[in-house]
């Protein structure tokens, strides 16, 4: 649905912190799926852990923020898309944050995220992420669209 030169005119993130590969199913507005394919290539790898790579928790969550960051701003209307450049998501709050099992290098990391409440400028998601259909992380995250 949206590949990472979409995704890189949505998010301000570039590499090697744009943690979306790719977009598979999205409603404006209700959820989003999307991807990370984890790679023995990438830099956190090198302290994270010698001889034993684990994908960073706090990587997993800011991954899904970023689901999230996209699934807003596709959720907006198409005048307010007009100024998406003047503007920015930022966290609010992680709550409920579990890891259940690690990710490793050559991992899909497949985001699944849905709206429990939106109003206004404000989103509170259940964001997700699986490995294999196996789950790996879960949280609620709430987030704002702010100006830039």
């Amino acid at each position: 649905m949206l590949d990472v030169v979409d995704i890189a005119k949505i998010l301000p993130h570039r590499f090697p912190f744009l943690l979306v590969d790719r977009v598979v199913d999205l409603k404006e507005g209700e959820f989003i799926e999307a991807y990370k394919n984890v790679t023995i290539g990438e830099q956190i790898f090198q302290g994270h852990f010698p001889g034993h790579p684990i994908y960073p928790g706090v990587m997993i969550i800011e991954g899904m923020a970023q689901a999230g960051g996209i699934l807003a701003f596709e959720s907006m209307s198409k005048d307010e898309q007009d100024g998406t450049n003047d503007k920015v998501v930022y966290f609010m709050s992680i709550d409920k944050a579990k890891f259940r099992s690690p990710v490793k290098p050559g991992d899909k990391l497949v985001y699944k995220l849905s709206v429990l409440k939106h109003k206004g400028s404000i989103w509170v998601l259940k964001s997700e992420a699986f490995v294999d259909d196996k789950l790996a992380c879960e949280a609620e995250l709430k987030a704002m669209i702010v100006d830039k």
